[in-house]
């Protein structure tokens, strides 16, 4: 895990732009939320400023560089620490790039499915493979990657290791009908194949945002994003 590497992400230009973009679509207050796989916590300490959160990360080394401006409860482990929660506990899920990373992703749904409240949402973020595409051949000029993405190897992540992409259309049939789909969204539609010496322009992330923010329900580009963040509500 390189800690630094992502610590850097944070606070660059782009990631504080994929935050923000995330973020804008998760407007809550007053709720109880779960965050599961809460990594440095940057998402959770958001959340935490308006809602009572509590986190869960296996990662003792992300721990402890963890956010904690505002007030949450932190808890280490994984799925197991699911298990221990109380059944309709939560308003809200978060649950975002972690799938790609577990093997035992029905199970981890299902954990989720009773600790959410009827019609409580489930917030994932998820990589999407034409975007990873995109990115491979256009930002870093590397065919080789690209073209092994296309014919069915996973990507690896610097920070994360190896990463192990599904469509939505997986997680439909996942799910098996315990949720709903009731938003999609795409974030890095095209800030991702830009090069990073622009980024630092004054009002580059401002403009990005809008432009980002423009087309990021429209099917056309969420079919094409880096990521895509699904919206789903218990049934």
């Amino acid at each position: 895990m390189n800690i630094n590497g992502y610590l850097d992400y944070i606070n660059a230009p782009w990631g504080r732009l994929f935050y923000r973009l995330v973020w804008h679509n998760l407007k809550f207050k007053g709720k109880n939320i779960l965050d599961f796989g809460s990594g440095f916590g940057v998402t959770a300490d958001h959340l935490a400023e308006s809602n009572a959160v509590i986190a869960i990360e296996p990662s003792e080394e992300i721990l402890e560089h963890r956010m904690r401006y505002n007030h949450y409860e932190q808890i280490v482990g994984g799925i197991e620490k699911l298990k221990e929660l109380e059944s309709c506990s939560f308003d809200v899920i978060i649950c975002h790039n972690v799938l790609e990373y577990i093997e035992n992703r029905s199970e981890v749904i299902s954990e989720f499915h009773r600790l959410l409240k009827r019609d409580g949402i489930l917030s994932i973020v998820k990589h999407n493979k034409a975007g990873k595409v995109m990115h491979k051949a256009v930002f870093e000029n590397n065919a080789d990657e690209a073209l092994a993405i296309l014919r069915g190897h996973n990507a690896v992540s610097q920070n994360f290791g190896t990463i192990n992409e599904y469509e939505i259309e997986d997680l439909q049939e996942l799910t098996d009908r315990r949720f709903i789909s009731d938003r999609v969204y795409g974030i890095r539609t095209f800030y991702g194949i830009q090069p990073n010496s622009i980024k630092g322009d004054s009002d580059w992330e401002d403009k990005m945002f809008q432009l980002e923010c423009t087309v990021e329900s429209d099917p056309t580009y969420t079919r094409i994003a880096f990521f895509q963040h699904l919206i789903l509500r218990r049934t």
